[in-house]
């Protein structure tokens, strides 16, 4: 799977071709940097790791009398990597919200039908995650376990409630 900075990088040059400057523009206007912190610094260093792994492919271009600069394209094997990352991401539950989150802003790469069908599978994992959850409460509540102990897995509970939510919103809009 990749990296959140390289599922962020190639969902971006996926929409279309970008240069780095316009990467970090995007970022900055998506107000990304708000909720995963992803500096300038790793945005180039990844744009180089994906230009190692042939899943970018770059071309120079000159426009007027600016210095040369290097637009980034999708490759096919950049883009089988992104769908395979994408459905990973989606299906899985990760404590990093960041992981569906990245995943989230570029979900429509898929057909409307493939997203529908990836995200009703999100909800039977995180509804499983739930049951495992309360059933595990309702034995911590009946032994002698200490509340803050329980009181850290409702936590838990909420987090996987809020991802439940935020899943069947997403579904709710693609209907």
């Amino acid at each position: 799977m990749l990296s959140k900075a390289a599922t962020m990088l190639l969902g971006l040059i996926n929409e279309n071709p970008l240069n780095a400057y316009e990467i970090t523009k995007k970022l900055q206007l998506m107000n990304v940097k708000q909720w995963y912190n992803i500096a300038d610094s790793t945005v180039y260093t990844t744009i180089r790791t994906l230009e190692k792994k042939e899943l970018i492919s770059g071309s120079v271009e000159k426009v007027g009398n600016m210095p040369d600069r290097t637009v980034y394209c999708i490759t096919e094997k950049g883009k089988a990597e992104l769908l395979n990352s994408l459905k990973k991401s989606i299906l899985q539950f990760d404590y990093d919200m960041n992981v569906f989150s990245i995943a989230a802003f570029f979900i429509d790469v898929f057909t409307l039908e493939e997203s529908r069908e990836l995200l009703k599978k999100r909800l039977d994992i995180l509804n499983k995650y739930l049951n495992g959850i309360e059933h595990q409460i309702e034995e911590m509540e009946s032994s002698n376990i200490p509340k803050i102990t329980v009181a850290n897995v409702q936590r838990i509970q909420d987090i996987v409630i809020a991802e439940i939510s935020g899943t069947q919103k997403l579904l709710d809009v693609m209907a």
